[in-house]
C-alpha cells in the first residue's frame, strides 16, 4: 500500500470524475462566530450528486479538520477523485492545509483562484493574528502557484497530484464559467442558504 503522502497518478482522466467542491458562506464582517462551508459532489462538470456542509469558525484555526472530517465522513469518500477548494482561506481568515487534507483522506487537492494572489498582503494581514506564523505556513505548504489557461486564465495550487493531471480535471469540470463547477455551484448554495437567495456570479 502507497503511503498517503504520495502524489497520485490517474492513469486516465474519467469523464465522470468525482469532484467535491468545497466554498464558504458569506458572514457579517463584525462577526466571530461561525460560518458554513457548503461541499458539492459532482460528476466532473455535470452532474450534481450531492451535498455536503459543515461550520468552521470565523478567523479560526479549524478549517483543516472541519474540512477533514467532513471528506472523511461521507459516503462518497471512497469513489472521489478530487477535492477541489475556492481558496484555502476560509471564513475571514481560517486558513487551510492541503497537504494536511491529503494525508488525512487521502484525495488529491486543487486549490482554485480566480486571480493572482498578492502573498505580501496576505502575510502583512495574517500578522495582526498571535500564531501568524503558523497561518503563514498553511500559505508556503499549498506550494506554487499554477496558470490554467481555460475558457479564461484562473490560478491553481495542487497537493497529491499531476500538474498536468490537475489542469485536465480544472478544464473538463469547467462548463458554464470560467471557474469549475463543483466550487461555482458550491459558492452558490452557501450564498443561498444564508442570505435567503444568492446574488451575482460566483
Amino acid at each position: 500500500m502507497k503511503p498517503r503522502n504520495e502524489t497520485k497518478k490517474f492513469r486516465i482522466i474519467k469523464k465522470e470524475i468525482r469532484i467535491l467542491g468545497v466554498d464558504d458562506s458569506p458572514f457579517p464582517s463584525h462577526t466571530n462566530e461561525e460560518v458554513m462551508l457548503v461541499g458539492t459532489v459532482f460528476r466532473a462538470g455535470n452532474w450534481l450528486d450531492g451535498v455536503l456542509s459543515t461550520y468552521i469558525h470565523v478567523d479560526g484555526t479549524d478549517g483543516t479538520e472541519k474540512i477533514t472530517e467532513m471528506v472523511k465522513n461521507s459516503r462518497n469518500l471512497g469513489q472521489l477523485g478530487v477535492i477541489m477548494l475556492d481558496g484555502i482561506t476560509f471564513g475571514g481568515f481560517n486558513l487551510v492545509n492541503i497537504r494536511k487534507i491529503f494525508e488525512s483522506t487521502g484525495v488529491p487537492v486543487i486549490v482554485i483562484m480566480r486571480k493572482l494572489p498578492n502573498f505580501e498582503r496576505i502575510k502583512k494581514a495574517l500578522k495582526r493574528f498571535d500564531d501568524w506564523e503558523k497561518r503563514w505556513a498553511n500559505v508556503l505548504e499549498a506550494g506554487k502557484v499554477y496558470k490554467v489557461d481555460n475558457t479564461e486564465s484562473i490560478y491553481m495550487q495542487i497537493y497529491g497530484i499531476e500538474r498536468e493531471d490537475a489542469e485536465d480535471i480544472v478544464k473538463l469540470s469547467t462548463t458554464r464559467s470560467a471557474i469549475p463547477e463543483p466550487v461555482r455551484v458550491a459558492h452558490i448554495i452557501a450564498a443561498g442558504i444564508v442570505t435567503g437567495e444568492s446574488k451575482g456570479s460566483a
